[in-house]
């Protein structure tokens, strides 16, 4: 979808499987946002700490998962093998009363790589059709807009390609530069690249920063039209954005705490739940744990053997 800004990212949680006694329903949906904020229903405070702890997890690795709550009771009668579990499920053991299990399946939404192209040439016409079509969000962005530039490209998944070709040509790779985006290319010979490297080395930007320019931008895929060499672009986009993933470090985990009443692990972000006591805080998975703390913080916060 073509965007004129970028939207948050968020989880999708949507109840697809139930065991009574729940109180959601097949169907049943809630929005987590990126700081751990549940809007919608999921069930009540025995789902809705998972779900959250989840979808902060989906959001973090960009990849769906289903989650499925399984009570106490039911978890020790199955004692399934860990080998049972298939991969993208998630089983969690609910330590609530209730006594009710659901499947809820979570999915990232907004996380799709974004793809800015600079210029109104036929190669920036070309690029942003092709990677609209396989899932960016792409802004189509003249020089009236660079200084969308830097706000609008953010992430190590986000693409910048200069395509004026010749037009503004120093104005829009020095926004490019100012971006965190992963792949910043520019269309053109390596003639005019050095010609405009030169230029912006005279206006202070470093070589360390215009190493990160790929031009000419693009697959090597010898003599092309226009349409190739957006065709050559994308791949390139595409190759150098599978690159990082298999070799970046882990996504930052998601923050945890432990609930010292019942021992359900709830995500930091966005808790309501918590006390202070002994000079630290307490996170919670429902007012009946929090209270249960409160009245004799001591014995739950002692420290165990």
């Amino acid at each position: 979808m073509t965007v004129e800004g970028r939207s948050r990212p968020y989880a999708l949680a949507t109840v697809v499987r139930v065991a009574p006694p729940v109180s959601s329903r097949v169907g049943d949906k809630a929005v987590v946002t990126a700081d751990g904020v549940l809007e919608g229903w999921v069930g009540g405070a025995c789902s809705e700490p998972i779900v959250i702890r989840e979808a902060l997890a989906a959001l973090a690795e960009r990849r769906p998962r289903l989650v499925r709550i399984t009570p106490a009771e039911m978890a020790a009668a199955e004692q399934p093998a860990p080998a049972a579990v298939p991969a993208g499920v998630v089983s969690v053991t609910s330590t609530c009363p209730s006594g009710g299990g659901l499947d809820v399946f979570v999915e990232p939404v907004g996380t799709a790589p974004r793809m800015l192209v600079l210029g109104a040439s036929p190669v920036a016409g070309t690029l942003a059709r092709l990677a609209e079509a396989l899932g960016h969000e792409v802004a189509a962005l003249g020089d009236a807009d660079l200084d969308r530039v830097g706000s609008d490209a953010a992430g190590p998944d986000d693409a910048v390609v200069v395509a004026s070709m010749g037009h503004y040509d120093e104005e829009a790779l020095a926004a490019a530069l100012g971006t965190r985006a992963g792949y910043v290319g520019m269309v053109g010979s390596r003639r005019r690249a050095a010609t405009v490297f030169d230029t912006l080395r005279a206006r202070g930007v470093g070589d360390d920063d215009l190493a990160r320019v790929h031009s000419p931008a693009g697959l090597d895929l010898g003599p092309s039209t226009q349409e190739e060499i957006a065709l050559a672009i994308l791949a390139e986009v595409v190759a150098e954005r599978h690159a990082r993933a298999a070799a970046a470090v882990p996504a930052a985990a998601v923050e945890l705490a432990t609930d010292p009443v019942c021992g359900m692990t709830v995500a930091v972000a966005g808790a309501r739940l918590t006390a202070e006591h002994a000079g630290r805080t307490w996170y919670f998975c429902g007012e009946h744990c929090l209270h249960e703390f409160e009245r004799d913080p001591d014995r739950y916060a002692a420290p165990t053997a």
